[in-house]
Parts: C-alpha cells; structure tokens; sequence
C-alpha cells in the first residue's frame, strides 16, 4: 500500500473537522473541498457567489502548491453550488482562475453547504 501523506498549510483555513486539507498518494494530490474562510481569521468572507468563488480557488490554490502541485495540474474538480442560479457568476471567476487549463469538472446544486456558503470546490491534481 502507497504512503498517504497528508497536507496542511496555514496559508489555507484550517480544517474545520476530522480531515485533511489535502492527501498525497502515489503523485496524486486529493483536496478537500475549500469554502470562504479567510485563512488568516478563519471567518467566512462575505459576499456574492464570485466573491466567495474568489477566496476558495485562493485558498485551494495555497493547499495543492503546499502539496508540490498548482492550479495548471489539476485534473478533476467538483464545484458544489448552493444555488445553481450562481452557475454563471462562479464560472466566470473560475475561469479566471484557470486560465487556459481546463481540467474535468462537475458541478452540482446542493441543499447545503458547510456554514450555509454558496459554493464549495474540491479538486484532483498531479504533483509536479
């Protein structure tokens, strides 16, 4: 069995239960899903749907670059929408964030997220 290491960063908001705020296994880096917690007060940053997809992609942004992995190797993201109304507000800074990378995505409406936020983004990527 591969060794499964885990990741924690405190440029990222701390896990706020028992998990990881990634796991290596193998080159593979599995993020947990990120919200809009400021990582240095831990509070949620407030806002519309973009403002909170703003703060999540930086904050897992921070969490594969402490796993040795980027946003340009991700592979797999799930994006958890609160409202899929929001679909095109948080697509746009997604892709913001993206670039010209387009990793695999779902996305889903769910009937509620973690601190009743908006959106939730959980990824997959390869370490560099």
């Amino acid at each position: 069995m591969s060794e499964l290491k885990p990741v924690h960063t405190d440029k990222a908001p701390a896990a706020i239960g028992p998990y990881s705020q990634a796991v290596v296994s193998d080159g593979w880096v599995f993020c947990s899903g990120q919200i809009a917690l400021d990582p240095a007060t831990g509070e949620l940053v407030g806002g519309d749907v973009a403002r909170q997809t703003d703060q999540v992609l930086a904050n897992l942004r921070q969490v594969l670059e402490a796993a040795g992995a980027g946003m340009d190797t991700v592979v797999k993201t799930t994006v958890f929408l609160a409202d899929m109304g929001d679909f095109q507000a948080m697509n746009e800074v997604y892709g913001r964030h993206f670039g010209d990378h387009r990793p695999a995505r779902a996305a889903v409406q769910a009937a509620a997220l973690p601190k009743s936020v908006d959106v939730e983004i959980e990824a997959v990527a390869r370490v560099r």
